[in-house]
């Protein structure tokens, strides 16, 4: 918690290719909200992208769309802390004490790390084993009480609370024990193609995720091919028909409809006239941004302007916390 009372929040976005609507309506919007009554920190987080390979060019591509998409979604480095997550070295440093805590099970048991195994049966490296520790460092750095995150993502939050509480009981308190924030609605946006599954930007499947450069033809064609349920009715039900809930929380979502108004526009009518309703109000959502985000682009000064102001806040709360974790595991502190 800050001097004048505010509780502290920290969240991030890996910069590895297209932001999906899910990302936004699920997290990235509800951040620029939070910004008045927080004290705000956002962390573009591409330690964590390198756990799969990544061209380094594409990188450093995505890496600046995803700071400059941070800003024309409404996050005020004057109000909130922006920065990249390798220009604050205390990430991995705290990382590496913390693995010092962390068990094998406990790693071991992470869905996220089975998945990404599978996935990526080439390349099992120990920075995947070790996303949910760095995972735990981002947060426990900053003293954070408050961690936006979706439903799929409390095991790594859990393991956060788990390490702070450890290290606290093994060499005095150190650090706040982080609570997540979970949006009501839309936390988890599903699949397209598939509403049993998360909507995701590693999908293989192209029209199973809308992302926040999809023009107005591509949103349209995507929620065109969009799967529906059985009968015609426009009816929220996650049982009886869980595709088109989710077409109704993302109108809902971009609307600020609530589900009962959009079920009452809808009655009567089939999915053909709903899904073109759905497909305008998303693309109407994602002009403004797109073109903020196109002029910030070309804006390199600004972009680094921020960087550098915000790596400046960042490292000065983040160094704080690391002397004193030093401190207290028994490192010698450096000679001034």
């Amino acid at each position: 918690m800050t001097p004048d009372g505010k509780k502290i929040v920290f969240s991030g976005v890996q910069p590895t290719g297209n932001i999906t609507l899910g990302n936004y309506l699920g997290a990235i919007r509800n951040w620029g909200a939070m910004q008045d009554e927080y004290q705000c920190i956002f962390s573009v987080v591409d330690l964590h992208s390198i756990t799969v390979a990544q061209q380094p060019a594409e990188l450093r591509k995505h890496t600046m769309e995803l700071l400059a998409l941070y800003l024309a979604c409404g996050i005020d480095p004057e109000k909130s802390i922006v920065f990249l997550q390798s220009h604050v070295h205390a990430h991995a440093e705290l990382a590496w004490v913390l693995d010092t805590i962390a068990y094998i099970g406990e790693l071991n048991r992470m869905t996220q790390f089975k998945d990404k195994s599978r996935k990526h049966q080439d390349n099992i490296n120990m920075g995947l084993m070790n996303y949910p520790v760095l995972m735990a460092s981002d947060i426990l750095l900053y003293q954070t009480d408050v961690v936006p995150v979706g439903k799929d993502q409390k095991q790594h939050l859990e393991l956060a609370r788990t390490l702070a509480e450890r290290f606290n009981n093994r060499y005095s308190p150190t650090f706040v024990v982080p609570e997540p924030y979970i949006a009501k609605q839309g936390a988890k946006i599903m699949s397209l193609q598939n509403p049993s599954a998360k909507m995701s930007k590693s999908d293989e499947n192209e029209n199973a995720s809308i992302f926040l450069t999809d023009d107005v033809a591509t949103v349209a064609r995507k929620f065109k091919r969009a799967v529906t349920d059985s009968d015609t009715q426009v009816r929220y039900s996650l049982s009886e028909k869980p595709a088109v809930s989710n077409l109704l929380t993302i109108y809902s979502l971009c609307t600020g409809k609530t589900i009962a108004q959009c079920e009452k526009e809808f009655d009567g009518l089939g999915y053909g006239v709903f899904k073109e309703k759905l497909a305008q109000a998303v693309s109407d959502l994602l002009k403004p941004i797109q073109e903020k985000q196109a002029l910030l682009l070309k804006d390199k000064a600004y972009l680094e302007k921020v960087l550098k102001e915000g790596a400046e806040k960042a490292n000065y709360l983040a160094n704080k916390t690391l002397q004193k974790v030093y401190k207290k595991v028994g490192f010698v502190p450096p000679i001034r």
